[in-house]
């Protein structure tokens, strides 16, 4: 696992280092801020698992409802349950990302280059799941994907920016 994700950062790095560079400052401030962004978005993936899962717990039921009336009145139940195969996989990305997110905060806080790599597995994984969102019915299609390759290139250019500041796993000072 590890080659395979250094060998995506290098790709990568190739990819960003024409960039626009940051200054000194605005490198130190965005290391500063990075893990609480980590620990604000680890929350917030973890609560928009738990809010999609009731939401399709709560739609789920409504259409059972729906369907047990198409049934008593001799028809046949034209509706379909809303926890599919494609709720279920964007729960776990929603959930596998919270958790890096979380397990990510106290890394790069101390300046751990483990968290560095945490934070990039979780953009991986979000441009993984934008590409397979394409294929999702009604999940955006298009526009969702770029909007999200959009989004995963500003993290990975700010990510990059900031690569350097983060060695092994000892403390950088």
């Amino acid at each position: 696992m590890k080659a395979l994700l250094d060998k995506a950062e290098n790709s990568l790095a190739g990819l960003f280092k024409g960039a626009p560079k940051l200054s000194d400052s605005s490198k130190e401030t965005l290391v500063k801020l990075w893990p609480w962004l980590a620990l604000i978005g680890g929350v917030l993936q973890l609560l928009a698992a738990w809010w999609l899962y009731r939401w399709a717990n709560a739609a789920d039921d409504l259409l059972d409802s729906a369907n047990e009336f198409y049934r008593s009145i001799g028809a046949s139940p034209i509706l379909e349950e809303r926890l599919t195969v494609w709720v279920w996989v964007g729960l776990a990305v929603l959930l596998v990302q919270g958790v890096l997110l979380l397990m990510a905060y106290p890394k790069p806080k101390n300046r751990q280059r483990a968290g560095w790599d945490l934070l990039f597995l979780v953009g991986l994984i979000n441009v993984v799941y934008a590409v397979v969102s394409l294929f999702i019915e009604g999940r955006g299609g298009f526009f969702s994907l770029i909007w999200n390759l959009l989004i995963s290139a500003v993290v990975f250019w700010l990510l990059f920016a900031i690569r350097d500041k983060y060695h092994g796993d000892k403390l950088v000072k």
